[in-house]
């Protein structure tokens, strides 16, 4: 399965593609979409479409993206909702399904703490997926996304195996 992991952001959107074929996961590719324009709805046009060029290019079967979390900045946060909107609706336009994240879940999965500072994702993502260059913060937030979301789908998948057992 190849997933498609998205950091929303209106200045930095990190993204991230792997591929998970049961426990091996290996990197594909990942960056940081910027932007162009300077009123909001030029910015979340140039997202979407670089977005949309990122799903045609590498064809991910699933997304996973970070839901957002409010902050005391009312106007920052709902502007930061409209980006995950792009995100959310590039991989559903595309017909993938999507996983949503909150940011301490995935860290959690990732490093095994909620509270993990970016540059302990980075390593985890670095030791997960060897070789790997991650293109900045937003791109290794991504591709811990994306891990996250495999390891969900590999874990409900044992799981669904275990109850067909056990009811055979």
């Amino acid at each position: 399965m190849r997933v498609l992991g998205i950091d929303p952001g209106l200045r930095n959107l990190g993204w991230g593609v792997i591929d998970a074929n049961g426990s091996r996961l290996s990197h594909v590719a990942n960056g940081i979409l910027h932007p162009k324009g300077e009123a909001l709805p030029e910015r979340l046009l140039s997202l979407h479409d670089q977005l949309v060029d990122i799903v045609s290019l590498y064809a991910p079967q699933a997304a996973a993206v970070e839901q957002t979390f409010v902050n005391k900045d009312g106007a920052g946060t709902l502007k930061l909702g409209q980006a995950r909107g792009i995100a959310l609706l590039v991989p559903a336009r595309a017909g993938l399904t999507v996983g949503e994240y909150a940011p301490n879940a995935v860290k959690k999965t990732i490093v095994g703490v909620g509270h993990a500072d970016k540059a302990q994702i980075a390593h985890m993502v670095r030791l997960q997926l060897p070789g790997v260059r991650i293109a900045g913060a937003d791109a290794a937030d991504a591709l811990a996304i994306a891990l996250c979301h495999a390891y969900h789908v590999q874990g409900v998948g044992r799981l669904a195996a275990a109850i067909g057992r056990a009811g055979a």
